[in-house]
């Protein structure tokens, strides 16, 4: 993508200028040429829903009423607000705002193991990295969608463009999942981890917790320890907000003064990692954000007070105070990991505050005039498998769905989105994609295009080499 009346070979040298090396101050005027294209409608925000654990395709977005029942399922498909697009019967309220969402039916990659799928979906690349261990993250990975977007736009309000919640993605057995971080970007572009949901055990519990927790094979368990809450941010004790902004002033006096002296490598970045602190221990605005339990008692209500709606609510609070991109993490530990026990977890547990979290997003944000430039996906690492069994060794004996890379279906909301759309379809099982395939390329470029990044973009790493942004073409069908 380039201007009409600006060269190829100028948009690229625009585009390498602008970018991280020379100044963020440059990136506006490339989102200007994005915005211009009537193909490329613009978002300031991107709210990134993950699943983690693999969405079941035929049990949500992609019912299959007319296959075999060891294929179709358990769960009846119902008719949306738009004419011929049906999906569960147990999204009720989604189907209702139909005319507000879009789907993607045939997001494909090649990975059925979970922190390959973590790291595709999460990062918007297939190919995996060199070095790649699915048990831990490296410094050689591909950087996160999160961290992406922190890297090419501008911060707003000083505060950090990319955050995630309620807590990072970390395995039952301790193992942390790749993809979530910055990788080759380096630790510092980390997006910011907000700990909110901090309740770890060894046994496989999963869900929203409390209202919603479960064992996969035992049913609700909701642990009288857990509590969703969010980091406090307080001064030291006794040092009131203007004591500290006095400092923060003479410390910036002094600093002028040793940056005549000393123009080492590190100190903007310094500079920045302070700048962002005080913001977060000064501004009311990143406070309120945080404090969900503070939001007004209906607005609870309707998000659900359960893990999924808090999360949700805390994540259009952020983007509201300024953070540009934030990640939810919609479960514990692969809560969506439908292995056994499928129809009655997504039933009971999964899918009714999913649904009822979501509907509240897209009403407050549009309530609030912020849907059209607030840009929803919601993804997991994969699908599930087309045919339905039980596995040997299920501690339930109730049958459920594997993992499954070739096919699955994403959600996509405000931001430009065309409401009442579908795209894509897979074939009459739900295994693969039928016409128009996708990959997590294309959802990533996507997502760069709504927000007005132009395609001939790069990031810069601490040698000054470039890095192609784009990897795949948006899905201009959607937009």
């Amino acid at each position: 993508m380039y201007h009409p009346q600006v060269s190829r070979r100028v948009a690229i040298q625009a585009g390498s200028v602008g970018l991280l090396g020379l100044g963020m101050n440059h990136l506006e005027p490339l989102q200007a040429m994005a915005a211009e294209s009537p193909a490329l409608p613009t978002a300031k925000n991107v709210i990134y829903i993950f699943l983690s654990g693999g969405l079941a395709q035929h049990e949500s977005f992609d019912p299959k009423p007319d296959a075999p029942e060891d294929v179709r399922g358990e769960f009846k498909p119902i008719q949306t607000q738009t004419p011929g697009v049906m999906i569960s019967e147990h999204l009720p309220e989604l189907a209702k705002r139909s005319n507000k969402w879009a789907l993607l039916r045939s997001l494909t990659h090649p990975f059925n193991e979970h922190s390959q799928g973590h790291h595709v979906m999460l990062t918007g690349r297939s190919d995996l990295p060199r070095g790649f261990n699915a048990s831990r993250p490296n410094p050689t990975d591909h950087p996160c969608l999160a961290s992406m977007v922190s890297k090419l736009l501008p911060r707003q309000n000083n505060l950090p463009p990319a955050a995630v919640l309620p807590e990072k993605l970390i395995h039952v057995t301790g193992r942390t999942i790749p993809g979530q971080f910055a990788g080759v970007m380096g630790a510092d572009h980390d997006p910011w981890f907000i700990e909110a949901s901090r309740f770890k055990t060894s046994e496989y519990i999963h869900g929203a917790f409390p209202e919603y927790g479960f064992h996969r094979w035992e049913g609700p368990t909701n642990p009288e320890n857990y509590r969703f809450d969010a980091p406090k941010l307080e001064l030291q004790h006794g040092m009131l907000k203007d004591r500290f902004r006095s400092r923060l002033n003479l410390l910036s006096g002094l600093d002028q003064q040793r940056r005549a002296l000393d123009q080492a490598a590190g100190v903007e970045n310094f500079d920045r990692f302070r700048g962002e602190a005080a913001q977060l221990l000064t501004g009311e605005g990143m406070h309120q954000a945080l404090d969900v339990h503070e939001a007004d008692d209906v607005i609870q209500e309707k998000y659900g007070k359960n893990t999924f709606g808090w999360s949700l609510l805390m994540a259009r609070q952020l983007v509201e105070a300024g953070v540009r991109m934030v990640q939810v993490n919609l479960g514990n530990d692969e809560s969506w990991d439908t292995h056994e026990n499928a129809f009655h977890n997504l039933k009971e547990y999964l899918l009714p505050p999913t649904d009822r979290a979501v509907a509240a997003l897209l009403d407050d944000l549009d309530d609030r005039g912020m849907l059209d430039e607030t840009l929803i996906i919601m993804a997991g690492e994969f699908g599930r498998t087309p045919r339905i069994f039980t596995f040997n060794g299920a501690k339930s004996g109730k049958p459920g769905r594997d993992h499954w890379g070739p096919v699955q279906s994403v959600f996509f909301a405000g931001g430009g989105i065309k409401g009442g759309n579908v795209v894509g379809a897979s074939d009459r099982q739900g295994g693969y994609p039928a016409v128009d395939p996708y990959t997590p390329e294309d959802m990533a470029a996507t997502i760069y295009s709504a927000l007005g990044l132009p395609e001939t973009v790069a990031w810069y790493d601490k040698f000054n080499r470039p890095h192609q942004v784009y990897h795949g073409t948006p899905i201009r069908e959607l937009l």
